[in-house]
Formats: structure tokens, C-alpha cells, sequence
């Protein structure tokens, strides 16, 4: 009998107290980004742009504009990065729900379920929640700092 192997993914569903359109403006702007992920990010918000996402010295890393939806969904394929990422999609759908918006993350193309994957599936949860206050609450957090509130 061969063995079944599955790729690991992370995925992380949560409501922000904000419009789709503002929701958006978080996840796919350098601004937006720059607030609860990276520390300095440059990209265009278009199918087939390339980002740059600067995470600090040697962490300089490169994504491509996967998909775009206007306050609907936004996803990015990273092509420069240490190499459990090379590959992997980060992504955001928005639904709206009344007065809020629901966010549906995820981090799929994981090549194992390593250490690597497991703290960076806790270190999504922890830069999700500092994106929901930064939206919600207009609340910024120093890059230093992000991984410690």
C-alpha cells in the first residue's frame, strides 16, 4: 500500500469590523502591508506585478501577483524567499457580512510540515491579529515589536 502524502497548508478565517474596500487597501498596498507584515514592501496592485517584501537584512525576499480582485480577493506567489516559501501562495478572500468583513487567509504549497511550517503558522496568527487591529483600530505596531504583542 504507498503511503498518501499531503501538502501542508495554513488557513485562518476571522471577521475585521471594516468594508471589504478597506480590508483590501491592508492587503494589497505597500502602505497597508508595510503596517502589520512586512517592514518595507513595493509592488502594484495588479495581476502579474512583482512585490518586494523586506523583512529585514538578508530577508529581502520577491512575490508575484497571483490574483486580483478588487475588495474581493488578492494573492501572492512568492518566487524569492528562503526555500520552504519558494512556491507557496499567501492569500486573502473578503466576504462582506453586514458591518464587517470576513477574512479568509491562507498560506498554502508548503513542501512539509517542518519546524518551519509550524512557526510560521504561528507567526500568521499573530501578524493576522495585528492586521485586524491596524484596520480596525487605526493601531501600529514598530516591525521590532510585531512578533512579541
Amino acid at each position: 500500500m504507498s503511503e498518501i502524502t499531503f501538502m501542508p497548508d495554513i488557513f485562518h478565517s476571522f471577521p475585521i469590523n471594516a468594508s471589504p474596500a478597506k480590508v483590501f487597501e491592508g492587503i494589497s498596498t505597500s502602505d497597508g502591508l508595510d503596517n502589520w507584515w512586512t517592514e518595507h514592501s513595493e509592488g502594484r496592485r495588479e495581476s502579474g506585478a512583482t512585490y518586494t517584501l523586506d523583512f529585514g537584512p538578508g530577508y529581502i525576499w520577491k512575490a508575484v501577483v497571483t490574483k486580483f480582485d478588487l475588495n474581493k480577493s488578492f494573492e501572492l506567489q512568492m518566487t524569492g524567499a528562503d526555500a520552504d516559501w519558494l512556491g507557496t501562495k499567501v492569500g486573502f478572500l473578503l466576504k462582506p457580512k453586514n458591518s464587517f468583513t470576513e477574512v479568509e487567509f491562507y498560506n498554502t504549497g508548503w513542501p512539509e510540515n517542518n519546524e518551519h511550517f509550524r512557526i510560521s503558522s504561528y507567526c500568521w496568527a499573530m501578524y493576522l491579529r495585528i492586521l485586524k487591529r491596524y484596520i480596525e483600530f487605526g493601531e501600529k505596531v514598530p516591525y521590532g515589536q510585531r512578533l512579541s504583542v
